[in-house]
């Protein structure tokens, strides 16, 4: 557990201490692994197949090996996180969340007492596997978190902005998704805690928030102003504080698309330009992004909107920012990733999903408004497109299932959505296969562990350079990843990927790229399951 902190100002959770070197569960043992008290050095072979095809149209394999060399900085920092949409259902339930693991809370339920946890979380609620015991030749698996020196989310510092005032504690209440009793327990430190004025462009989101609207950095379109606002505020947070680092992330009500326009959002100069105009069409998640970009402040967008417009990208491409969306992926579209990946890979057709939802927390009432309930569509709508399209024998060219998304606003059901899925799919001979899935998710308790996940992952990611090994040429330096965290997918609906790259939506696929960049950080293999020790007797 995390020692508390003295009392902080800028409206942040207590949590973090100064930069420490971690405390390794395990080391490897490699002529090609060095540790020093600062970093982490290995070379990676990293093996692929590259296919082309001969004058007779025959494809031609050929394996490939490129020699990397990895860099991992060891010292774990101090990092805050700032939440666009503190106040909210999302914002709050993780604030609690985080307080109550800090805390080691344990609270009276109708079924009995809980503890904190980080259930939901793939970084702190899984184990992955390090290797095989040498003596039993059993799987040694150890917690996802330890792979990496990360940062553990109990010494996260927490703060944002609302376009509503109201202090956590009372926000909390008006979410309804906590027990009361643990409410009791976290009550005091959370009406500590109030939100940042935030920015409000009220064509962007349903006019159903309007009331909300209390909170309010001055101006209802696009304007440097704002950038420079919202850049101060991370200065003025991460110095309040005594951070080393600061991740923001949008968890704030979901936009419409803007409309894209070539002049406005197509490079970096025109989009500055667009919002040093006030250009109607350039969103607040867009400016949000904007502001960090800049600073150099890594910005992960968790609605579905279109806010990485190509303009946003070719910044961050020009600054080094790290930038990941779109959408938490949660509950429906989780199941569905994963459900399609199974029966496409099982020989299966799909030919149908109908997938119904109806919720009744402001998510629900903001998606009853037609033109952010069409974002939320593009994004749960292109989940199966990569499976689809990599079975060319159930599949033409062009051939998709049939796929649609109905949301309804229910408010009595609050927070605990109702997701409805109907799978219909061809199988041998013509027959029929009909699965029908109904699941109750308690949303932002499951969106909340996405959020801690998506703020570690890309914390950690600042920290890993990278080479061709051998490379001495100025160009072939230590360098990091592309300012496109595609690594964030699996937290994903609507995964950004750098341009010209393919998306993955399949789940294991997402899940194997983070477990084995992390294993080659580390100087081991992929993870393999041909357990071959096993089968040659």
């Amino acid at each position: 557990m995390a020692p508390h902190a003295e009392e902080r100002v800028g409206s942040a959770t207590e949590g973090g201490v100064a930069a420490t070197p971690p405390k390794d569960l395990f080391v490897v043992d490699s002529p090609n692994v060095k540790y020093t008290d600062d970093a982490i050095t290995t070379k990676y072979t990293y093996r692929t197949t590259a296919v082309t095809k001969d004058a007779s149209g025959k494809y031609v394999a050929a394996p490939k090996e490129t020699l990397y060399d990895f860099k991992v900085d060891r010292k774990i920092p101090k990092l805050g996180v700032m939440l666009v949409g503190l106040g909210g259902n999302n914002g709050t339930t993780v604030t609690a969340g985080i307080i109550a693991n800090r805390r080691g809370l344990v609270w009276d339920t109708k079924e009995g007492k809980r503890a904190a946890n980080y259930y939901g979380s793939v970084i702190m609620g899984s184990t992955t596997k390090l290797g095989i015991d040498s003596e039993t030749s059993e799987d040694i698996n150890i917690p996802f978190h330890d792979l990496m020196p990360m940062v553990h989310p109990n010494d996260l510092v927490i703060g944002g902005w609302d376009i509503s005032s109201m202090n956590l504690a009372d926000a909390m209440d008006r979410a309804k998704v906590l027990e009361p009793s643990l409410k009791a327990l976290v009550r005091k430190e959370m009406a500590t805690i109030t939100p940042l004025p935030s920015i409000y462009y009220p064509d962007f989101i349903a006019a159903n928030q309007e009331e909300r609207a209390d909170n309010l950095i001055p101006g209802n379109k696009a304007s440097m102003a704002h950038v420079e606002q919202i850049r101060k505020d991370i200065k003025d947070f991460k110095a309040a504080n005594n951070l080393d680092k600061v991740i923001v992330q949008w968890t704030a009500n979901t936009e419409r698309f803007s409309d894209v326009t070539e002049g406005v959002h197509d490079t970096a100069e025109n989009l500055l330009k667009a919002i040093e105009a006030g250009h109607e069409e350039v969103s607040p998640s867009t400016v949000f992004a904007v502001a960090c970009i800049l600073d150099k402040v890594p910005f992960i967008n968790g609605s579905p909107q279109n806010t990485f417009v190509p303009g946003a990208i070719k910044l961050a491409e020009q600054h080094g920012a790290f930038i990941g969306g779109d959408d938490f992926k949660s509950g429906q579209t989780k199941m569905k990733s994963a459900l399609v990946e199974f029966l496409i890979n099982a020989g299966i057709k799909l030919t149908s999903i109908a997938s119904y939802n109806h919720l009744g927390n402001n998510d629900g009432m903001n998606l009853s408004s037609q033109k952010q309930f069409r974002s939320k569509e593009i994004s749960k709508s292109n989940v199966v497109d990569d499976m689809v399209a990599a079975n060319t024998v159930l599949y033409a060219k062009d051939e998709h299932p049939d796929h649609t998304v109905v949301i309804k606003y229910m408010p009595a059901v609050g927070d605990n959505k109702r997701a409805l899925d109907e799978y219909y799919a061809e199988i041998f001979l013509g027959g029929h296969q009909t699965i029908s899935i109904f699941n109750v998710c308690e949303d932002s308790l499951l969106a909340s562990p996405l959020i801690i996940d998506l703020v570690l992952v890309a914390e950690m990611m600042t920290r890993i350079q990278w080479k061709v090994h051998g490379a001495e040429s100025a160009d072939d330096k230590y360098a990091g990843f592309h300012s496109v965290l595609s690594v964030l997918s699996y937290m994903l609906k609507a995964p950004l990927t750098p341009p010209g790259t393919p998306v993955i939506n399949a789940l294991a696929k997402q899940r194997a790229a983070i477990t084995n960049i992390f294993r080659a950080c580390v100087g081991l293999e992929p993870e393999s399951d041909m357990t071959l020790e096993h089968k040659l007797f």
